[in-house]
């Protein structure tokens, strides 16, 4: 799939956090391509940051859950750029754990990176938008998690559910000058998709189950980032733009065989 936003954002400068690799590179690399100025971080620098048509992403090494290394963030890219127009808090995930023998320090770490820290990244980066006279655009990448059961990542799901509340929060508390939103991917095929699926053969049969017929694919996000911060979407603020391909095929229909698998 190509990336084809329309949307020019010459002069506007955009924070992907974990933009290095998987859904936030494809976000980083769709913002290059509609000419922004694109800083990335994470906590170490890749063999290559994203890169579109000779525009190359700014790195900028920090972890999302050190208070310190946030601070150090924004005031660098306060310093370098003088603005920053969007935020794409991106960062998070969770490895497959069963919450009944799952540590609490896991629990804890799993909430604190998917909850918390992008909670005090929106802090920072409403701090800098507030004084802009254009105000900016803050959006978390929320999670299908948030909205059905989450078995093996529970406490993933359940800061994903906190996300959706949250963000309805900052819109009313940030609003007019910055709009707070959430977009919302199902199923995404990335590089580490066999982790999750096991095999080419689970892929597929995952796939097979939603309406879209596929799985989405970084560019689906990034396209759907590049519309929910643009002049197309000033009045969406407080809401989920949810991009699940339809959803999933209901276990209940073919166990029930109601409709032909």
């Amino acid at each position: 799939m190509e990336l084809n936003s329309g949307l020019d954002y010459s002069g506007k400068v955009v924070l992907v956090t974990g933009g290095t690799k998987g859904i936030g590179a494809g976000i980083a690399l769709g913002f290059l391509a509609a000419n922004a100025r694109v800083v990335v971080c994470a906590r170490r620098e890749p063999e290559q940051v994203p890169t579109s048509d000779g525009k190359r992403a700014t790195f900028i090494a920090a972890d999302v859950r050190d208070h310190d290394s946030l601070q150090r963030l924004f005031a660098t890219i306060e310093r370098d750029f003088g603005r920053l127009d969007v935020v794409i808090n991106n960062a998070g995930g969770s490895p497959a754990a069963e919450a009944a023998t799952a540590s609490p320090r896991f629990h804890e770490s799993i909430i604190g990176l998917n909850l918390t820290a992008p909670l005090n990244v929106a802090q920072h980066a409403n701090r800098l938008m507030q004084a802009q006279a254009q105000g900016g655009c803050i959006v978390f990448i929320g999670s299908i998690s948030a909205l059905r059961s989450s078995p093996g990542t529970a406490a993933y799901g359940a800061a994903k559910a906190g996300v959706l509340a949250l963000v309805q929060s900052l819109a009313v508390e940030w609003g007019p000058k910055v709009r707070v939103v959430t977009v919302s991917p199902g199923l995404v095929l990335t590089e580490q998709a066999h982790l999750h699926y096991g095999s080419e053969a689970g892929i597929a049969a995952v796939a097979a189950g939603i309406p879209a017929a596929r799985m989405a694919v970084a560019d689906d996000i990034a396209n759907a980032c590049l519309f929910i911060a643009s002049p197309l979407a000033s009045y969406a603020s407080g809401c989920n733009l949810l991009l699940h391909g339809g959803g999933e095929r209901p276990a209940f229909l073919g166990a029930a065989q109601v409709l032909p698998t």
